[in-house]
C-alpha cells in the first residue's frame, strides 16, 4: 500500500492499494468521531461494492446507511444533491458523523458537496472505484453538481477526511471506463517530467496501477499545496478541460468526461503546434498515447459549437479564458485569452 499526505487547509491521507474497500471502516474509525455513516453510491456501483463497505463499517463499530441514485453525469443535478441531503437527515447524521462516497467522480463530486452543505459540514471519506476518480477527482477537494447552464456550476472546495483507492476495483473496470482514467493519467504526465512520464513511456503503467495512481496523486497534491483554491498553478490540471467540458455539453453528456478530455488535449496540442508553441514530436507523443489507450483524437463538433458551449464554463473569468497548452511532453503553460482567441485555437485544433 502507498500512502500520500495531502497538505491543504485540512491535511489528509490518500491510500492506494488492493483490498482497501474491505478495510475502510478500520481506517476511517480513528478519524471520525461519530459512528453513523451514510454510504453514497450510484445504482451500478452499489451492487458491486456496497455490502463490502457496509460490512467493513459495521465491523469497525459504525451504523451504516445507504443512499443510492441513478448512475452517470446526467444524475449530477441539484435534485440528486437534495435527495442525498434528505437521506442524511433521515438517518439522523450529525456533524460528528461521516459520508462515504463510493464510486467514480460523479459520486465524489455530489456526495462531497452534500457533506460540505449538511449542517454546515460533515466529514467525507472518498472511496473512488475508477482509475479516473482516483487520479483526478479524489484529490484537491473540488465538489459540484451541474446546472442546465453548464458543468460543475454549483460547488465548493472542501477537503475530504480520507481517500482510499482500492486498485482491485480498477482491475475489474470495463475497457471503456478504464480508458477514461488513462486519459487523465496522460494529462497528468504532460505536466511533469518525473516518474509518471517514465511509467508511460516505458509501457509499465498498465501493469503497475498502484505506482501509476500514486505518481498522479503526487503531481496533483503538489499543485493543490501551492494553489488550493484554483487561482494559479493548479489550473495546469485543466489541460484539455475547456474543450472537454464544451464537448460534453454539446453531446448532452453522452460523451463521457475521460473521452472528452482526450479529444480536448488533442485539440489544444494541434492548436499549439499550429501557433509554434510546441514541436511536432509533442503532438505525435500525445496521439500515440491516445491510440494506445483507444481514446479519441477528434470530436464531432465545430469550433462555433464548442465556443458557444465554452462560454458557460466555470473556468471563464469575465470575458477571459485561461487555457492550458503544451510546450512539450512534460511541460505545459497557462495562456490568458479572450473569446476570439479561444475560437481561433478551437479552429486550429480541429
Amino acid at each position: 500500500m502507498t500512502e500520500i499526505r495531502i497538505e491543504a487547509s485540512r491535511a489528509y491521507s490518500v491510500m492506494i492499494g488492493e483490498g482497501l474497500l474491505s478495510r475502510c471502516g478500520e481506517l476511517a474509525a480513528p478519524l471520525v468521531e461519530g459512528r453513523r455513516a451514510l454510504v453514497c453510491a450510484g445504482e451500478r456501483v452499489f451492487p458491486l461494492y456496497g455490502e463490502t463497505v457496509m460490512d467493513s463499517l459495521r465491523r469497525a463499530g459504525f451504523t451504516p446507511f445507504a443512499c443510492r441514485y441513478p448512475a452517470g453525469e446526467t444524475a449530477k443535478t441539484p435534485q440528486t444533491l437534495l435527495s442525498i441531503l434528505e437521506s442524511m437527515a433521515e438517518c439522523s447524521l450529525t456533524r460528528s458523523d461521516a459520508v462515504f462516497a463510493l464510486g467514480g467522480g460523479v459520486t465524489g463530486d455530489m456526495a462531497g458537496l452534500a457533506a460540505a452543505l449538511y449542517q454546515r459540514g460533515v466529514d467525507c471519506v472518498l472511496l473512488p472505484t475508477t482509475l479516473l476518480a482516483a487520479v483526478d477527482a479524489s484529490v484537491g477537494g473540488k465538489t459540484a453538481v451541474d446546472l442546465p447552464s453548464g458543468k460543475n456550476q454549483m460547488g465548493v472546495i472542501r477537503q475530504p477526511r480520507l481517500v482510499l483507492c482500492d486498485t482491485a476495483a480498477f482491475a475489474t473496470l470495463p475497457p471503456d471506463t478504464l480508458a477514461e482514467g488513462w486519459a487523465e493519467v496522460v494529462k497528468t504526465a504532460f505536466l511533469t517530467d518525473g516518474p509518471l512520464r517514465e511509467l508511460l513511456l516505458s509501457g509499465r503503467a498498465e501493469k503497475e496501477l498502484e505506482e501509476t495512481a500514486a505518481a498522479c496523486v503526487r503531481v496533483k497534491s503538489a499543485l493543490v499545496a501551492l494553489d488550493e483554491n484554483d487561482r494559479g498553478q493548479r489550473r495546469l490540471l485543466n489541460f484539455g478541460h475547456t474543450a472537454a467540458h464544451a464537448i460534453e455539453r454539446c453531446s448532452g453528456y453522452s460523451i463521457p468526461h475521460g473521452r472528452a478530455v482526450a479529444a480536448g488535449m488533442a485539440i489544444m496540442t494541434r492548436a499549439a503546434l499550429a501557433k509554434g508553441w510546441c514541436e511536432r514530436e509533442t503532438l505525435d507523443t500525445l496521439l500515440s498515447l491516445l491510440r494506445r489507450f483507444d481514446l479519441p483524437e477528434r470530436c464531432p463538433f465545430s469550433a462555433r459549437e464548442l465556443l458557444a458551449a465554452a462560454e458557460t464554463d466555470k473556468k471563464r473569468a469575465g470575458e477571459r479564458f485561461t487555457l492550458v497548452l503544451p510546450r512539450r511532453f512534460g511541460e505545459c503553460f497557462l495562456l490568458d485569452t479572450d473569446r476570439d482567441g479561444l475560437g481561433e485555437l478551437f479552429t486550429l485544433g480541429l
